[in-house]
């Protein structure tokens, strides 16, 4: 049964995944509000990283899972990535950040 992270291993955890940016649109995955939850799995000794895509038919979905790896990497040992897909993503999940990278990049948002 997952259970939720320690405060710190959420933070650094965090900021690891804003390493992994969205190759399609160039913000990074937390801003872009792509990480729907973190969770950790006592029985597999693992981080849950429950998260979305911009569309659910998104070909740079391998991308994504070796750049979250990476940046995972020394931070925990195991991860596995729990693909939602409800709800839906949408542009309100983008955080002030986010939008302030997507306007830097010539996005109107």
């Amino acid at each position: 049964m997952p259970t939720a992270l320690e405060p710190a291993l959420f933070d650094e955890v965090e900021e690891g995944l804003k390493n992994v940016v969205d190759p399609e649109l160039g913000v990074n995955i937390v801003d872009l509000g792509l990480v729907y939850d973190l969770a950790w799995d006592d029985e597999a000794d693992a981080l849950i990283l429950s998260m979305t895509l911009t569309s659910a038919g998104c070909p740079l979905t391998d991308v994504i899972e070796e750049s979250v790896a990476n940046s995972l990497d020394g931070i925990v040992k195991q991860f596995r990535i729990n693909w939602v897909w409800m709800p839906p993503w949408g542009p309100e999940r983008i955080t002030d950040d986010g939008r302030d990278m997507m306007r830097a990049l010539g996005f109107s948002i």
